[in-house]
């Protein structure tokens, strides 16, 4: 699949996250012509700069917010292909700045497709949401495309309403441009590399390195947890299959098999058990502002479409996780860890 990538122009917002520094490192890897458009790194220290992986593409530091500056980009790249993950993605965040959540998620979203609309260039395109768009009622099954988006919190909420506009702008615009467009909505990632505050793996690791106890706050919580090569695979494969054939352009559920939704207490668990020299956690449940308790996707429409099924199950994405952070913890190079993680998953 990767070898449909080299030569090709992409662009990357939100590079300097997470999900978005796997995203550009697998892309390098391909031999793509990557571009990132991103905010500084969001955390210090950041898995972009730890593995010099912006040396290795053309990395723009700018606001998703800043439409004039974006489209110069747009105009000067002529990306083929473009993979939005720009956002403000935490939740408890979302609670106490609700505005610059709304610019970022909402308008960040009109503005990449306003410069689509405007760049002919662009074949493929695929806005990467969440799992929490969903009108969440709690229930046990998992959430199907065609359920009501309706996100109860600023962030689940913007992402509902990204998904929308890009609805929109598929119908109004980039059906009659012949740009293939899709939605992807993941499920929570794991893997290393991952700074960010009230995220459960870091904070585990971050605990593990200081040698003191986990704090959980919501142990019950469900979530459908995977490690980030799980989606990032999905997203490369729906960019390449619309390019080649725009029947496949639609919206997508992202997540692990049923078996893979734990609760976080059993997370942590699993954490402790790879990562072993005695680590505990502790239940410090405080009050805060509203979170789902119990959320699970139904993703047997990408299953059919693609032919997918997850390659690493929970106990080995925590085992990814776990043996890159103590290169990291231990001062090891976490580069090499990377591309080796990468080609073992996409040899797999």
């Amino acid at each position: 699949m990767l070898d449909f990538y080299k030569g090709k122009r992409v662009l990357v917002t939100g590079h300097s996250g997470f999900k978005g520094a796997w995203m550009c490192k697998i892309l390098i890897n391909a031999g793509a012509k990557v571009t990132g458009f991103a905010l500084k790194p969001p955390t210090e220290p950041n898995l972009l700069s730890m593995c010099g992986i912006a040396a290795e593409m053309e990395s723009i530091t700018g606001d998703i917010r800043d439409y004039e500056h974006l489209s110069d980009v747009f105009r000067k790249v002529q990306p083929e292909i473009v993979f939005h993950l720009a956002a403000q993605p935490i939740v408890r965040d979302s609670y106490k700045n609700p505005l610059y959540t709304y610019e970022t998620n909402v308008m960040g979203t009109v503005n990449v497709c306003e410069c689509i609309r405007q760049n002919s260039c662009v074949k493929s395109f695929l806005n990467v949401t969440t799992d929490k768009v969903y009108e969440n009622k709690e229930w046990e099954w998992g959430y199907r495309e065609n359920e009501p988006l309706d996100g109860y919190d600023p962030y689940s909420n913007s992402k509902s309403c990204s998904e929308l506009i890009t609805h929109s702008y598929k119908r109004s615009f980039f059906d009659k441009m012949g740009t293939s467009v899709s939605t992807a909505r993941a499920g929570n990632v794991i893997g290393g590399g991952d700074f960010a505050n009230d995220r459960i793996i870091p904070d585990c690791i971050r605990a593990a390195k200081k040698k003191e106890n986990i704090i959980v706050r919501n142990p019950h919580s469900t979530r459908p947890y995977q490690h980030v090569l799980e989606p990032l695979n999905v997203y490369l494969m729906i960019a390449e299959m619309q390019y080649m054939d725009c029947a496949y352009a639609d919206y997508y559920n992202v997540g692990p098999d049923d078996c893979d939704c734990l609760t976080t207490g059993e997370l942590v668990d699993l954490f402790c058990e790879k990562w072993g020299s005695g680590i505990r956690w502790e239940n410090k449940c405080v009050e805060g502002p509203h979170e789902a308790n119990f959320l699970k996707l139904d993703c047997s429409k990408i299953k059919r479409v693609f032919g997918w099924r997850p390659r690493w199950h929970i106990e080995e994405a925590i085992e990814k996780t776990v043996e890159w952070s103590k290169i990291y913890v231990e001062g090891g190079d976490v580069s090499a860890c990377l591309d080796r993680q990468i080609l073992e998953f996409f040899a797999g």
